[in-house]
């Protein structure tokens, strides 16, 4: 059947050019930015992606009818490419070949979502109909469109809140059998998951069989069964180890935690689950993905959000939120089934205030707390056989002796462990840290709307059945009012500070513009904490007598709260035991915050501490400050690890493709505290199966001057021109990239290859990497988080350029790592595993293959290991460098035809 056009304009914007598209017309124009500026002022136009379109235009703050919006709001929790031709493949529609054909395609996939509201196979009809009479109310402009196709429902819709599943309570999961698991029986398992017929790999057999080690009864406390196994990329590591993880798993009753660094490794992980539980019901209890808090939606900041809280663009986020927390798996924000690109639409306004970021939860104490994802996440993980988390949750549930903590760790992404325990067991006495604890403490202190509340508000129901604990909540709400307030960076600038905290950091502020070595406007401004002067080591004790004095009644109000479990008066049923509960916790988080920098203060003007390394920082961006503080790190962040998580287990898996890279396994012992335990961790190697010198080549270019921007964007066009797209470009400072993106991208997009950037679209970094990897065409440029965070096999990934050699930084805390690891070798081992984690992007399956492409002369020969033996290596000129590319690409092709054939 044929329908009616949508009679509404279209405007499409790309680095190509401007397509224009009347609301009567069958066929797009191109046009100037002042006209498609103009029209957007007239009348609302369809698009995709305003923030996008906006940034192509010039013009900040474009509205419209987004296509994404309607998705969202149409198919909640449904992923999709948010890209011309993600959506059309996602309705039915053929791939646009020409920007002018999806401006008109455009305005196809706009009637297509709206023709689903009429659907009678629409499996997201529930509350639609009343979601949008809230966001017509609240100005969304897709609001009378759909009004006009979507039936009102015979009886009323459940509100969101009803319609949402409740956690129920179980008995405390008794511990697990001790049992062993054998190699063979590894092995078998091994088989059943990989299944018939597949390719056999004898890496992932060997690592299976090995792997099983670390399930059998650990011979004493503090001596974890550890292994630690280098799989080259292609192994098969994954169900390697997933193996006898699971076999323990069901045998035991006990659960195993596989730890990840990147959120990519987690989708990953979670869609192997279906090849050890097939049932989709039985999977979702047995396979579940834990994060932070502070990733999953809080139901009670959506209800606040929605009934008023939120106003303009923030509350249309707010009410197409509200449409996916009713469909979504497990109410995961951030790297779960909500669409990344979504809180870019509104440029994150409000998406941040809808999860828990600030710690103020209040448990039982919540009317939604028996439906929120976060406490379901929680239980789930206790019932599960296999939980998939990240270091930083594993570390944090180990340090803060969490009943939860994992016994049978598998870290995945190893070679990231001293990285996250670095982060992990850090300290950080700034300006931002602290107003948030006043915060925390005091509540708002001006007419903000929203429901934060403070301390006092969240526990004093609790504390007036408690004198004592009373008056410890009092005087805790007392003494922060001595920590910064807003307006606290203003006063430091006006030499004007308020309280004994600001003071500080007006000293410390001073001292780092006295001391700190002028760098570029992006950078932040530090030196090291050393040689005090007297208005430092005064400031640092009047500072330190203003925490002790908060940290005494926290303390004393911890102490009756767990009097009162202890006690258990009548009104403590379980609710109320929960909430008594989540607060001890709470409060034991920021006592320990407390303690760390007291502890920090308490070193200035005295010996220093050898264990760690201390700084001053002015923290800016493009040359604004926006945190002022003292920072501290452990010189060996593995020792903490060791303690507070390795000791503890019974068994841990550390595993990468890079975990020794050219180094020898001291150093691997070193980077992930296996060095630090009294029994040594066994070693497992299995090398690549891929044939790297056949199909990879590393070249570095030898005639782009350095600082030559310029002559850095024309290599960077022209080796994307010869590879025809699928390039990753790996960049070491933010403001080379967005130099290099500006002079390229209008160019490379008229000859039809898109070119994306980290820092530049605003767009987030996961949706960046779906676009890659859905256009061959396509080319990508980003900085660290791309490095080692990308599985982008196939075509889509042909060539790696890297603009310079990955040098680490010149920051305080490097400089005193460096000087106990060795001086130049340690910043060598740095650089070696940057480049490998680098080069390890470009082939990922059996049959990819491409070059790796340094754009620097000034690469020492001594590096080289950090690629696989028998990579070839050259050093060549530019214009021989596009020759290779162009030739590896067309024997690639014909290989491909050949294969086809």
């Amino acid at each position: 059947m044929v329908r009616a056009p949508l009679p509404l304009p279209v405007l499409h914007a790309t680095h190509a050019g401007i397509w224009l598209l009347g609301g009567d017309e069958s066929g797009a124009r191109e046009a100037s930015r002042g006209e498609a500026i103009g029209r957007l002022a007239e009348t609302p136009h369809i698009l995709l992606n305003a923030p996008v379109a906006g940034q192509r235009l010039g013009y900040g703050e474009v509205s419209g009818l987004d296509l994404l919006e309607l998705f969202a709001f149409i198919h909640p929790a449904r992923f999709v490419v948010p890209t011309v031709a993600g959506l059309a493949r996602a309705v039915g529609l053929e791939e646009p070949v020409s920007d002018a054909e999806a401006a008109a395609l455009l305005r196809e996939i706009a009637r297509r979502l709206l023709d689903t509201l009429a659907s009678p196979g629409w499996a997201e009809r529930e509350g639609a109909w009343s979601a949008n009479q809230t966001l017509w109310r609240v100005g969304w402009g897709w609001a009378p469109f759909v009004a006009e196709r979507i039936e009102k429902p015979e009886r009323g819709e459940r509100m969101l809140f009803t319609r949402l599943n409740q956690w129920e309570e179980s008995g405390e999961r008794p511990p697990p059998r001790t049992i062993s698991v054998s190699g063979d029986e590894s092995e078998e398992r091994l088989e059943s998951l990989t299944g018939k017929g597949s390719e056999t790999r004898a890496g992932q057999r060997a690592m299976a069989r090995e792997a099983a080690s670390i399930f059998d009864p650990r011979p004493r406390s503090g001596d974890p069964n550890m292994l630690l196994a280098e799989a080259g990329t292609g192994i098969g590591k994954t169900l390697a180890y997933l193996a006898p993880a699971s076999l323990w798993a069901e045998r035991s009753g006990g659960t195993v935690w596989v730890s990840t660094f990147t959120k990519a490794l987690q989708r990953q992980l979670d869609g192997e689950g279906w090849k050890i539980v097939p049932d989709a019901a039985e999977r979702k209890k047995r396979i579940v993905i834990r994060k932070g808090r502070e990733n999953y939606l809080c139901l009670l900041n959506l209800e606040d959000a929605m009934q008023g809280g939120f106003s303009g663009r923030a509350a249309i986020l707010a009410h197409l939120v509200g449409r996916w927390a009713a469909y979504s798996k497990d109410g995961d924000m951030v790297g779960g089934d909500l669409p990344g690109w979504l809180p870019s639409l509104f440029r994150r306004a409000g998406a941040t205030a809808l999860t828990d970021r600030r710690g103020e939860c209040v448990y039982a104490g919540c009317p939604h707390y028996r439906k929120c994802f976060i406490e379901k996440a929680e239980r789930a993980g206790r019932e599960a056989d296999l939980v998939i988390a990240n270091h930083a949750l594993v570390m944090v549930n180990a340090a803060r002796g969490r009943p939860d903590s994992p016994t049978r760790i598998v870290f995945d992404e190893g070679h990231h462990l001293f990285d996250a325990a670095d982060s992990t067991f850090s300290a950080a006495l700034t300006g931002r840290e602290t107003i948030e604890l006043r915060r925390w403490i005091v509540g708002p202190e001006n007419k903000a709307r929203g429901r934060r509340r403070g301390l006092a508000a969240r526990l004093l129901d609790v504390a007036s059945y408690d004198d004592k604990g009373g008056e410890a909540l009092e005087a805790a709400v007392e003494a922060a009012r001595a920590l910064p307030s807003d307006g606290w960076l203003t006063r430091l600038s006006d030499n004007d500070p308020f309280g004994p905290i600001e003071r500080l950091l007006g000293e410390v502020r001073g001292t780092v513009y006295a001391r700190a070595k002028a760098q570029e406007a992006g950078y932040g401004l530090e030196t090291e904490l050393a040689e005090p002067d007297s208005a430092l080591i005064a400031a640092a004790g009047g500072a330190l007598e203003a925490l002790d004095s908060l940290a005494r009644p926290l303390a004393a109000l911890s102490r009756r709260l767990e009097a009162v479990l202890e006690d258990s008066p009548d009104w403590l049923d379980t609710a109320a035991r929960a909430r008594v509960e989540g607060a001890i916790n709470g409060l034991n988080w920021r006592r320990e915050t407390l303690a760390s920098w007291i502890a920090m203060l308490g070193r200035i003007g005295s010996g220093g501490d050898p264990d760690f390394v201390d700084w001053l920082a002015i923290d800016r961006v493009e040359g604004r400050e926006y945190d002022v503080g003292l920072h501290r790190r452990w010189l060996d962040p593995t020792r903490p690890l060791a303690k507070a998580v390795l000791e503890p287990a019974h068994g841990v898996l550390v595993t990468s493709a890079t975990l020794r890279g050219s180094e020898d396994w001291a150093q691997a012992e070193a980077r992930t505290g296996a060095a630090h335990l009294a029994r040594p961790a066994q070693r497992f190697e299995a090398a690549s199966p891929f044939d790297y010198a056949a199909n990879a080549e590393v070249l570095i270019v030898t005639d782009i001057p350095r600082g030559d921007l310029a002559g850095l964007a024309g290599a960077y066009a022209r080796l994307i021109e010869a590879s025809e797209g699928g390039t990753l470009g790996l960049f070491t400072a933010i403001a080379r990239l967005r130099a290099v993106h500006a002079r390229i991208a209008d160019r490379l997009a008229r000859a039809g290859l898109p070119l994306y950037a980290q820092h530049v679209d605003p767009i987030d970094t996961g949706t960046l990497v779906d676009i890659f990897r859905d256009d061959p065409h396509a080319s990508l440029l980003g900085t660290d988080a791309l490095r080692d965070g990308v599985d982008v096999p196939g075509e889509s990934l042909r060539l790696v350029v890297m603009e310079r050699v990955p040098w680490p930084r010149p920051t305080v805390l490097h400089a005193a790592r460096r000087l106990v690891g060795g001086g130049s070798a340690y910043d060598d081992r740095v650089v070696r595993a940057r480049l490998a984690q680098a080069f390890g992007r470009l082939i990922r399956r059996q049959g990819d293959s491409g070059c790796f492409v340094v754009l620097s002369s000034a690469f020492p020969s001594r590096l080289l290991s950090a690629f696989p033996p028998g990579v070839s290596v050259s050093r060549v000129p530019l214009d021989v460098a596009i020759d290779r590319v162009r030739e590896r690409l067309a024997a690639a092709a014909e290989e491909t035809q050949k294969c086809e054939a």
